[in-house]
């Protein structure tokens, strides 16, 4: 747990349901005055952030209602700027604007990024900010992804904590799941070609 993470999640209310439940003491040493401050991305959130293809993504209406979006692209679309700020190209989409909007009134935004191979997820929350600055646009787009990017977010990191991996199920993309499968298509493959050559044999 980092405490600038545990800071900002860590309210009055949730300190309370920790005490009644008895979680409370599990995280004294991490809130603790002499415990340093930690939300520089160190270099396995780096990498971890750049392997990602996609993100859900949490915003704040002025009504006060939390909108969750799945934010996807190409691996690595999202980008590590510095050690506190992230980046991505805001593709465009069924045109609601509701990030956007709430983003617009609200910079407060929440991030949890999942590795569903390895049973791995970190959170993070931060402020964003929108740009239509075309050079960062140009900057954060891979050409070769075939989508139109409307404008960047920037989001500098608050805090960010790497996340219990219980409960969090094992899925695979194609591509993940292309190497699992490259043996068993080349015995079905050798085994066709057995079975030809079989048939072949006992026509003659």
């Amino acid at each position: 747990m980092a405490k600038a993470f545990a800071e900002l999640a860590f309210t009055d209310a949730v300190k309370k349901i920790q005490q009644e439940q008895g979680s409370a003491r599990m995280y004294e040493r991490v809130l603790a005055p002499e415990t340093p401050q930690d939300n520089r991305l160190g270099p396995n959130e780096i990498q971890f952030i750049a392997m990602r293809d996609g993100f859900y993504q949490a915003t704040v209406s002025e009504t006060g209602w939390p909108y969750v979006q799945f934010r996807g692209g190409p691996r690595g679309f999202l980008k590590v700027l510095d050690d506190q700020t992230l980046a991505y190209a805001d593709f465009r989409g069924n045109r609601q604007y509701i990030s956007t909007g709430n983003l617009s009134g609200d910079d407060r935004i929440a991030m949890i990024l999942v590795d569903y191979p390895n049973s791995a997820r970190v959170k993070i929350l931060g402020r964003a900010s929108l740009s239509d600055d075309p050079d960062l646009i140009a900057q954060l787009h891979d050409e070769s992804y075939k989508a139109r990017p409307e404008r960047a977010v920037v989001i500098k990191v608050e805090g960010f904590d790497w996340n219990c991996p219980q409960h969090l199920p094992v899925r695979l993309t194609m591509e993940e799941l292309q190497p699992i499968l490259a043996p068993f298509q080349q015995e079905l493959a050798a085994l066709r070609e057995e079975n030809a050559r079989l048939k072949a044999k006992l026509g003659e």
